[in-house]
């Protein structure tokens, strides 16, 4: 066998063996469970803005990045703005690493690939650090509820021409919030794309665990993908990503369109 297939062969039956290994998957989930009380996500930038997120979910996304190479994001959920400067320069890199493989000379100014960002209160302090990072060119941002129809109708009209979408829900984390922004942006990730789901980990931690948040056990995202799932065939869970991965707050929330 290619030893690089083989490599790869050997790592894929050992992530196939994480998902078997309850005593593995209850230790890393006492370690997630601690980790969130203590906040631990708060802890890291990406270039330089905040971004709340585990670094193995931000592992995943360069992955998924590279593997399926689009040409858009679409993310619910600004914050401080991390998350939309990380799917940037990811988008960044692609371009420059295509433009290698082509043997062309790199030019950010002709790349059309850019992300698109909707949140309900982009803070002038946030949006005024995004719109100044070099990484801004490439970023679009709506500001409203996410399941508002105005915003998914601008959203979709700024999704035209598009050809390779990738879709990342992270705002409101309700079960009736998160199914209405599946039915909203799903739809446009195209096929062998992923529409990545965060925090659907609201459903393994105890009930009250986020006692000053609505979202709750049996009311979460991952409650709403789950029924999502059951009239949309066209999308699976991808587990290999979260067995890779062991700590990740997206869990059953990695789901690839078919």
């Amino acid at each position: 066998m290619d030893p690089i297939e083989q490599f790869r062969s050997e790592r894929a039956a050992t992530i196939d063996g994480y998902g078997r290994d309850g005593d593995f998957q209850a230790l890393s989930n006492a370690w997630r469970e601690a980790s969130m009380a203590k906040r631990y996500v708060y802890n890291f930038d990406w270039l330089g803005r905040p971004i709340i997120q585990y670094p193995q979910d931000m592992v995943a996304m360069q992955e998924l990045v590279w593997a399926t190479r689009p040409d858009l994001v679409i993310e619910t959920g600004i914050a401080h703005g991390g998350s939309l400067i990380l799917s940037a320069s990811l988008l960044a890199m692609l371009d420059m690493c295509e433009a290698i493989e082509a043997g062309v000379a790199f030019d950010p100014s002709q790349s059309k690939r850019k992300v698109i960002g909707v949140d309900i209160d982009i803070r002038a302090h946030n949006r005024a650090a995004i719109e100044s990072h070099p990484m801004a060119s490439r970023i679009q941002m709506f500001q409203g509820s996410a399941i508002d129809p105005e915003i998914v109708r601008q959203v979709r009209e700024a999704s035209e021409g598009y050809k390779r979408v990738m879709v990342c829900l992270d705002s409101m984390h309700t079960h009736a919030h998160v199914l209405a922004e599946l039915e909203a942006y799903a739809p446009l990730v195209t096929s062998g794309c992923y529409c990545v789901v965060f925090d659907t980990l609201v459903e393994d931690l105890p009930a009250g665990f986020f006692s000053d948040r609505p979202w709750d056990v049996g009311d979460n995202p991952k409650t709403a993908v789950h029924e999502y799932l059951q009239t949309h065939p066209e999308f699976e869970i991808d587990r290999s990503v979260q067995n890779k991965l062991m700590v990740t707050v997206a869990p059953d929330g990695f789901l690839k369109r078919l």
